[in-house]
């Protein structure tokens, strides 16, 4: 009949059976007309199946095709990279120069090469050029060298040096040198302001070195201790950097993108969590100390003829029965000793005068004292003091001299 299901045929076989069998023959058929239709397509090389164009490589090696069939040839490409950083660091690194402390040789010691660090060449006349640097970098030398930037190495002299602002200028023969840096205005220097520090980190295998950084901190005051005593001697105004600044690096080169120099690099944290802060002498309050030193040997500051000790550190039962003063004084600094025929002599201060302010501007301790006098005065001037004897608060004016006085 015209219809069937599971049941038998009339000739015994199955509707499902008969399925079967024409579903072999289908995919059989598929098959060997894939096979026919893949053998008539011609081979496709490897180029013919890239759906976007072959680029030849890029930044530095190109590809040419080589002749006759050859394999590509790799063609170096040259590539001028100049920009706002190397432009500075062209401006500035001629000057910067390796400082080689020589000491001679003692009872403890073999003598030679004791240090390297690093100096800027700042000026070029009569027939000299100077070189700045810090103090402790040629702290103890017998002997010191610069070491120029081609690796020249030229005998140099100490014309002076300043322990208290970390500075030391240096002469040398101005025919060796070709360039001489620029300084800039380090009043004016921002907060996260690119900045480039330059020197010899690790001595002068690696002189010349560039690091970048930016500024992190601008009137960062960080404290001195001179004497090694553990009581701070001196608040040291400085520029902080993120630049990696090394030993070596000291005396070198703070850059900002003109190639002017901006700071004196001096000191680094060296902690073992610490990394990225490093300080520099900004070149506004360094230039008046190279100025002196490069004329005078010294610092000219000004000079009372006083030592003195912070009341903070005198125990508080002297604070009365030694010194008589009021109970709600509890700053302010202590005259332990007058020099004769000096400034504070001549003007009438005694022994256990209590300073507490300086033209009206009060005086904490010997720190505040010095910052007000080294950085506020010149030699010369008059100065207000005002302090307390036996109780009493009083006032004295004194003519301050200079400091070899």
């Amino acid at each position: 009949m015209g219809y069937y299901d599971d049941h038998y045929e009339p000739n015994g076989q199955t509707r499902r059976k008969r399925r079967s069998g024409s579903f072999v023959s289908a995919l059989v058929g598929a098959i060997l007309g894939g096979l026919l239709v893949l053998m008539s397509i011609p081979t496709l090389s490897r180029w013919d199946v890239l759906p976007y164009e072959v680029v030849p490589p890029q930044g530095g090696e190109e590809e040419r095709e080589g002749e006759n069939g050859a394999p590509p040839i790799q063609q170096s490409v040259s590539v001028d990279v100049t920009t706002a950083v190397t432009k500075a660091i062209d401006q500035a690194s001629d000057a910067v120069v390796g400082v080689v402390n020589i000491q001679a040789a003692g009872f403890w010691s073999q003598g030679g090469e004791a240090g390297v660090g690093s100096g800027v060449i700042y000026k070029k006349a009569g027939g000299r050029a100077f070189v700045v640097t810090n103090h402790h970098v040629v702290e103890n030398a017998s002997q010191l060298e610069v070491s120029l930037k081609d690796g020249t190495r030229v005998p140099a002299k100490l014309l002076g040096s300043d322990v208290l602002m970390d500075l030391a200028v240096l002469e040398i023969d101005a025919k060796h040198v070709k360039k001489v840096a620029q300084f800039g205005n380090s009043d004016t220097v921002k907060l996260g302001e690119p900045v480039i520090a330059i020197g010899n980190p690790l001595g002068l295998q690696f002189a010349g070195s560039v690091t970048q950084g930016i500024i992190s901190g601008t009137n960062r005051t960080v404290e001195v201790d001179l004497d090694q005593d553990g009581t701070p001697d001196w608040n040291a105004e400085v520029l902080q950097t993120d630049a990696a600044i090394n030993p070596g690096n000291s005396g070198g080169a703070l850059v900002n993108m003109k190639g002017q120099v901006i700071g004196i690099n001096s000191m680094k944290i060296a902690q073992e969590a610490v990394e990225g802060i490093g300080f520099s002498i900004p070149i506004n309050a360094a230039i008046p100390i190279i100025s002196d030193l490069e004329k005078y040997g010294q610092v000219r500051r000004p000079y009372m003829g006083v030592e003195l000790r912070s009341l903070s550190d005198i125990p508080s039962y002297h604070l009365k029965a030694t010194l008589h003063l009021p109970s709600n004084v509890t700053e302010g600094v202590a005259v332990i000793q007058v020099v004769p025929m000096s400034p504070a002599a001549q003007a009438g201060l005694q022994q256990f005068d209590v300073i507490v302010a300086l033209d009206g501007e009060k005086v904490r301790n010997v720190l505040d004292l010095r910052k007000y006098l080294y950085t506020k005065k010149s030699v010369g001037e008059q100065m207000e003091v005002t302090f307390y004897r036996d109780g009493k608060k009083r006032t004295i004016t004194m003519k301050l001299a200079p400091e070899s006085y």
